[in-house]
């Protein structure tokens, strides 16, 4: 091809894809088309055909990379360049003016002018599911899940189908790196015509859109995406690294200016949003929304209250789980009749005794309820619940389905007051309630009911993260007597699992693979995994930093481990009779001569007997390089068990950077934004080892 002949093709391609993303955009993101369907197809393919004449014109932002040809395999786990944080709810006024009363206190301002003085704006809070979209130097090169907050999906080609989300940003010198935060979502008339189509189909219908939006993100294919129309509404931007000198936008300084700098580089925000300097403007909009929501042509649960100003955002910070300068005012959950048509008993993992209500079926908040928690016996008698009774039902936080009320009025003549059993239903063994609890217990440790909760908990992704066995499998494992406890999973041979249904030569062997494989966890979720009564994920790794052995922790006095901040005499208490327990202690030996992590990476002498360091607590640290002495792992724990925090990126709001051998584009970004850089013995020193 001629240097002329070539220029000018080029220049037919520039041209062709403005004009398409120009029409896109209007389109999708303005809703006010500017090309008749007909004439965007024509140059749609004629764009198409000069790409596929010649390939070496392709680029990552053309608007034929929307969909890929061939599905992909599977989706690889990806770091977040920054945590996304969960929300903490508030339901009532009462809620939202603790909140701010926090958030006054904190920042020395009188309650009384606090919001005026900061300014909130108030968005809604979309029902779907949650994206982080990476852009360099304006071209999006990453899409990815929430997942657990410090890592999701990697769903790129995925998020390309979206047609709400830019393949390229509408600035001209974008900034090197930056990252938006956004929620996909499913229109309801599209939800409606998706579960349309499935029911001709005779396949499962889609509960709700937000499941529906979840399950879409997740498809293999990315035509399947296309063909479901998500959209997109963005709302949040990290820059990482420094904003462009010569980016026609200034570095937003507040999250109004956030909505506004998003909309200018090409995204879909949700325009009904505001910023308010009263709490009384606060209210008026979250009352307003709550009917009016209901004419929206999407789902919402609530609204998101943001502290206005960034400066305010960086000092205020970040709890374990939330930013302390955000909450979300979540609507009433809603409320709808049904009738009881029979009242189950569920054993759980530490064997308490749930009663469940088998209901008429209802539709209640986008999904049809058909069981309902009735929590404990306690909670029957409030209810004087008796068997065909008509109850009010609704979501607790919009999630799980529970009775709030009987109405006796409507009661059937011949109904009788359900009792909870005096037997566990799974095992037939006595039941105990103890007189200061609520909650009935079975207290069999060979109950099955038990065993498989016991187990399901075990292989869970937070705690040994065993990968193909489900709940099915752990039901046949149970019911055919080849496991009775955790350590009776390193016991299985493949002749074993050959024998049960639906398992082959080389699904058992994978198995086999996943199990040997959990033996490497380390300690905290080994601790987890045991299921000691209120030792979740995180007291989990609290005490593995105070007792880096096992042997440490079921040898110390109560007094040693209630005193630990966060812990705390309930659950010092627990872990001490767990320990106690002479079956408990066998199952640790087993586990220990199966080869299973009892002891942390790190040393007693490197933690010291943990408390919070006020050099090192809330401040944020990256660590780059290879380190003399320690490993990252130690280090990370050191900072975090003093009350510091890690993250993999360097960025504006990063305090310190540990720097090792051999370190690269992180020490590079960390001088240019000025920031502290740390040797190994200078951190040492700082954390007083």
């Amino acid at each position: 091809m001629e240097s002329n002949a070539s220029s000018q093709l080029m220049s037919r391609v520039v041209e062709l894809r403005q004009l398409l993303m120009a029409a896109s955009h209007a389109y999708y993101v303005l809703d006010a088309p500017t090309l008749p369907d007909s004439v965007y197809d024509q140059l749609y393919h004629e764009l198409r055909d000069l790409e596929q004449q010649f390939p070496e014109v392709i680029s990552p932002d053309s608007p034929t990379q929307r969909v890929g040809e061939r599905p992909a395999t599977q989706f690889h786990s990806v770091n977040h360049y920054v945590p996304l944080y969960s929300l903490e709810n508030a339901f009532t006024t009462e809620d939202v003016v603790t909140w701010q009363e926090r958030c006054a206190k904190a920042l020395e301002l009188e309650v009384d002018t606090a919001s005026l003085e900061l300014g909130t704006v108030c968005e809604l809070k979309i029902d779907g599911s949650a994206l982080a979209l990476t852009y360099e130097k304006g071209i999006l090169t990453r899409g990815a899940t929430r997942g657990d907050g410090i890592a999701g999906e990697d769903i790129t080609q995925n998020v390309k189908a979206i047609r709400s989300i830019p393949l390229r940003l509408r600035l001209k010198n974008p900034p090197d790196h930056l990252e938006v935060r956004g929620e996909a979502f499913l229109p309801i008339a599209t939800f409606e015509r998706i579960n349309t189509e499935r029911q001709a189909q005779g396949e499962q219908l889609f509960a709700n859109p937000r499941n529906a939006a979840a399950g879409t993100l997740r498809q293999l294919d990315s035509r399947i995406v296309a063909e479901r129309n998500l959209d997109f509404f963005a709302y949040t931007l990290h820059i990482v690294g420094n904003w462009s000198e010569d980016c026609e936008l200034s570095a937003p300084q507040s999250q109004w200016e956030t909505l506004a700098a998003l909309q200018n580089m090409g995204f879909r925000v949700n325009p009904h949003c505001q910023l308010c300097d009263s709490l009384t403007a606060v209210e008026n909009f979250y009352h307003h929304w709550e009917t009016a929501r209901h004419d929206l042509s999407y789902m919402t649960d609530g609204m998101v209250m943001k502290l206005n100003h960034y400066a305010v955002q960086e000092r205020l910070g970040f709890t374990q789980k939330f930013p302390r300068w955000a909450i979300a005012w979540k609507y009433p959950a809603e409320e709808l009749p049904t009738q009881v048509l029979a009242v189950t008993v569920q054993v759980g993992r530490t064997g308490a005794l749930t009663p469940v209500a088998e209901l008429a079926p209802v539709l209640l908040a986008g999904t049809t309820v058909s069981r309902a928690t009735l929590h404990n016996s306690d909670r029957l008698m409030e209810l004087d619940l008796h068997l065909g009774d008509t109850v009010i039902v609704r979501k607790a936080g919009e999630i799980i389905p529970e009775v709030v009320r009987v109405l006796p009025e409507l009661r059937p003549s011949d109904s009788t007051k359900f009792q909870m059993p005096s037997h566990c239903p799974e095992c037939a063994h006595p039941v105990y309630k103890p007189e200061t609890e609520a909650v009935t217990r079975c207290i069999n440790p060979q109950c099955p009911a038990i065993v498989r909760s016991t187990l399901e908990h075990w292989v869970s992704r937070d705690a040994l993260d065993i990968n193909g066995i489900g709940e099915k499998l752990i039901a046949q494992l149970v019911a055919q007597e080849l496991v009775y406890t955790v350590a009776d999973l390193y016991k299985l041979n493949q002749e074993q699992l050959q024998n049960l249904e639906r398992m082959g030569q080389k699904s058992a062997q994978k198995i086999l693979d996943s199990i040997a494989k959990s033996k490497s966890q380390p300690w905290h979720r080994v601790l987890y995994g045991l299921g000691i009564r209120h030792v979740g994920n995180v007291n989990a790794q609290i005490l593995v930093c105070h007792f880096p052995k096992l042997t440490d922790l079921e040898t110390a006095p109560l007094e040693a481990i209630a005193s630990i901040h966060g812990i705390g005499i309930e659950i010092a208490q627990a872990v001490v009779n767990w320990f106690q327990e002479s079956r408990n202690q066998v199952l640790i030996k087993e586990l220990n001569a199966h080869g299973l992590n009892l002891a942390a990476s790190f040393t007693e002498d490197q933690v010291k007997e943990t408390k919070i360091n006020p050099a090192i607590a809330g401040k944020t640290f990256v660590i780059t390089g290879t380190l003399p002495t320690l490993k990252r792992d130690t280090i990370k724990q050191m900072i975090q068990t003093a009350g510091g925090k890690v993250t993999e990126s360097v960025s504006k709001k990063t305090n310190f950077v540990i720097v090792g051998a051999e370190a690269g584009s992180k020490l590079d970004k960390a001088v240019a934004l000025g920031i502290t850089c740390l040797s190994e013995p200078e951190f040492l020193e700082m954390y007083g080892a």
